[in-house]
């Protein structure tokens, strides 16, 4: 089954990307890999999911905005490559979480996105390396960001 199809069996419609909020591209091709640079849990009204993991979000609540981060970053890799039925596999994520010092659920978090390229592309192509681990803050007060690298078809 392709990504697009996929999605739409999931039900999920991709929203129009996220300008960057900075002296940054998006994404950016090099060869079969495309790079994304941070995404963060933009929702549909452009509010933001901000919060301190551990503190103010429960790991489910934020393992939530980090499949919101994904579909972000779905969005924009639609917007460049035209569709994501181009993406071959996924290479790496890195997630950065919001938390308080004592935190360690990280990668359960970041397993909301991870889930979700999971769901789309499988277990084989959908799962790449992969590192999550927490910061003291984030753009906006956002509880995750998250960027990473896919292989694409040319």
């Amino acid at each position: 089954m392709k990504p697009t199809e996929k999605l739409s069996e999931l039900r999920i419609n991709l929203p129009t990307p996220p300008p960057a909020a900075g002296l940054y591209k998006p994404a950016w091709i090099d060869g079969s890999l495309l790079y994304f640079s941070g995404h963060l849990p933009l929702q549909q009204d452009a509010s933001l999911l901000t919060g301190r993991i551990g503190i103010d979000m429960s790991i489910e609540e934020g393992a939530a905005a980090a499949r919101l981060v994904g579909v972000n970053i779905l969005a924009t890799v639609n917007k460049v490559l035209g569709t994501v039925d181009r993406v071959e596999r996924v290479i790496k994520l890195l997630g950065m979480v919001q938390a308080g010092e004592d935190f360690t659920g990280h990668p359960q978090v970041i397993n909301g996105c991870s889930e979700l390229f999971k769901e789309i592309w499988g277990e084989d192509l959908g799962v790449g390396v992969r590192s999550a681990f927490g910061v003291s803050g984030l753009p906006g007060g956002a509880a995750v960001e998250i960027e990473g690298i896919l292989k694409v078809v040319k």
